[in-house]
């Protein structure tokens, strides 16, 4: 698989072309949606990843092999960035996720840790309301001890989503990356 990084866009007018269905991923300030795509496309170095939370200012749109797009937002809620600059964030999403007819699922990554915040609520019901398709991830599975662990909080994930399917995955094994792509290709190749 080979993965390009095609333009990190300030403004919708730097959108590239809709030729390939998109996929974006879509998350809190440092829930690990670089990493995750850097594992996804097995290269560590296609996004660019900070311990610092905030470090995604724009959309970054990445092509893969020619066929399909993998789209980094930015992440919301905490970022040290003045509210100004995280206001013109969240119109530039917003006018992504609204009206990219490219757009063909979201990747809403959750802190398997952390569970639902507030600000993920938001979004999900904003999605919801706006019709787009998501499917909810919930990365840093290796860091709980235990398969039990992991079972209990993907069991609070997916108590606030009844009837919803919840991955968990990790960027440092790859636990649940087969099967986030998979449901990738589902999407891609049903429309």
């Amino acid at each position: 698989m080979h993965a390009e990084f095609i333009i990190g866009a300030a403004d919708p007018a730097q959108f590239p072309p809709e030729e390939q269905p998109e996929f974006a991923f879509l998350g809190r300030s440092n829930v690990g949606k670089s990493s995750l795509l850097n594992r996804l496309v097995g290269d560590g170095k296609v996004a660019f990843t900070s311990s610092r939370p905030g470090c995604t200012q724009q959309i970054n749109f990445f092509d893969i092999d020619g066929k399909m797009r993998l789209v980094d937002l930015p992440g919301y809620g905490y970022a040290k960035a003045p509210k100004a600059i995280r206001e013109q964030w969240v119109g530039l999403i917003e006018t992504y996720l609204r009206e990219r007819s490219a757009l063909r699922l979201c990747v809403c990554i959750l802190d398997i840790r952390r569970g639902w915040m507030d600000s993920d609520r938001q979004l999900r019901e904003w999605l919801e309301h706006q019709g787009r398709p998501y499917l909810i991830v919930a990365t840093k599975a290796d860091k709980l001890r235990t398969v039990n662990a992991v079972r209990k909080e993907l069991g609070r994930i997916q108590d606030e989503v009844p009837g919803r399917d919840v991955l968990a995955v990790s960027a440092q094994t790859g636990q649940g990356v087969k099967e986030l792509w998979q449901a990738i290709w589902k999407i891609k190749t049903s429309q």
